[in-house]
């Protein structure tokens, strides 16, 4: 009983602990940063999307679609390779992690990080430590989609 009394204390001890640690945010500037960021973000593709079209008139509006999200991918894994996408992020919060950007970040970081380890197991197996979930969880809802829909 002694044994139950003392895990309860150290419990509740470290909750205490926790919360103190815990930083507090203001939820109504952090959900204008993460709109704002997003939106940004947002209009960017579509100024990108805008311009392949107006550079290459006879593309079909999906092929450029693909290339704008290209193009985000390769600016959003830039800056992170030097450090301001984590700015973006740390300002924004999930207006940074939503769109592709946000992906395209969480498969960067991991690489840039565990870089020391090596190729193999350093990159390339960490790449996906976070990105991973996702995509199997994507691919997976779409498959049961796929199935509903056949049958529907």
């Amino acid at each position: 009983m002694d044994k139950i009394m003392e895990e309860k204390k150290r419990n509740e001890a470290y909750a205490k602990y926790v919360q103190a640690k815990i930083p507090k945010t203001k939820a109504w500037p952090s959900l204008f940063n993460s709109f704002l960021v997003g939106g940004i973000i947002c209009c960017i593709g579509q100024g990108i999307n805008d311009l392949i079209l107006l550079w290459f008139p006879n593309m079909a509006e999906q092929s450029a679609w693909a290339y704008t999200l290209i193009v985000l991918i390769f600016i959003a894994s830039f800056l992170t390779g030097i450090g301001v996408y984590d700015k973006i992020g740390k300002f924004a919060g999930g207006g940074s992690i939503v769109p592709i950007t946000g992906f395209s970040n969480s498969i960067t970081s991991p690489a840039l990080e565990f870089k020391h380890e090596g190729v193999i197991y350093g990159i390339c197996v960490k790449m996906f430590t976070i990105a991973g979930p996702v995509i199997v969880v994507g691919v997976v809802a779409s498959f049961l989609v796929g199935v509903v829909y056949l049958f529907i």
